[in-house]
């Protein structure tokens, strides 16, 4: 619920306190979001790059997916990890959270933490905002400054979406655990070929890496590996909740499904990384050295 978590916001505008009143969220300097009748608020100011938001489509496939567990060990492994480092005080932020479903994870190895759920789809926040009754969901683009307060935040999720170093260390408790995860280079591999699929970037960790910078240290990382079987149902709708669905022709997509046995035997990767942010000393005086 947004009242939950309405203490570890700030307005996007003048990084003052903000309050729900009635529809809206409202600060002291009069600044007003609405908050949408599904429940999430919207937070956007000015123009918003609303061309990497998910689609109605891609959000349906991805709940489909999620659904039918096929991702279940990495929304165990990540609210395991979440559990381990979090240190008990602040809220739960997820970067990019989507429909929510690997924030309700953490949330249910959390018990009383609220969760704060940050997506520019407005499609994926009406399921995000549903997702567990301890999330509060916020339109935002997590390229731009968060609506969050300086140090309000214990553990931060960001799983295959956008990391902004500065930011995510600004509202992370010092100490606070940030735990990123990328698909590895093999993920979908059976199908990258043969379904004509966007292929990872194999220099991800390295990109991770610099994205954090020295304001976080490493503090462990896991490779997982999931063996699936799959209906080509269950094909289409992996393939449409992912990057690669704006990159491929739907009918072409479906045709080359088509041809594809059941089941579908595909393997799904990923590397899960948690660091540590570092007190802000830390990497003060090494960057002026």
């Amino acid at each position: 619920m947004l009242a939950d978590v309405v203490p570890y916001l700030q307005c996007p505008l003048c990084a003052g306190d903000l309050a729900v009143a009635g529809t809206t969220l409202r600060c002291s300097a009069g600044h007003a979001f609405d908050i949408a009748r599904q429940g999430y608020a919207n937070l956007l100011t000015g123009r918003a790059n609303l061309g990497t938001a998910d689609t109605l489509e891609m959000v349906a496939a991805r709940a489909d997916f999620l659904g039918g567990g096929h991702f279940a060990p990495l929304s165990e492994l990540i609210a395991e990890r979440a559990a381990a480092l979090d240190q008990g005080e602040g809220c739960v932020l997820d970067a990019g959270a989507g429909t929510g479903h690997y924030l309700a994870a953490v949330l249910d190895r959390l018990p009383g933490r609220p969760g704060v759920a940050l997506d520019i789809s407005k499609h994926a926040l009406r399921r995000a905002a549903r997702a567990h009754s301890r999330i509060g969901a916020l339109a935002w683009d997590v390229w731009r400054p968060l609506p969050v307060r300086t140090g309000a935040v214990s553990v931060l999720i960001d799983v295959f979406a956008p990391r902004s170093g500065a930011e995510f260390h600004r509202v992370l408790r010092p100490g606070g655990a940030l735990i990123v995860v990328t698909p590895a280079a093999h993920h979908l591999g059976e199908l990258v070929g043969r379904l004509g699929l966007i292929s990872v970037d194999e220099r991800k960790a390295d990109r991770v890496a610099e994205s954090v910078g020295e304001r976080f240290a490493l503090a462990g990382a896991w490779s997982l590996e999931v063996p699936l079987s799959l209906t080509r149902s269950e094909v289409l709708s992996l393939v449409g909740m992912g990057p690669s669905a704006r990159h491929t022709e739907p009918a072409v997509l479906r045709a080359r499904v088509a041809d594809l046995a059941e089941p579908v035997r595909v393997t799904a990767a990923f590397e899960v990384r948690a660091f540590e942010a570092r007190e802000a000393a830390a990497f003060d005086v090494r960057s002026k050295s």
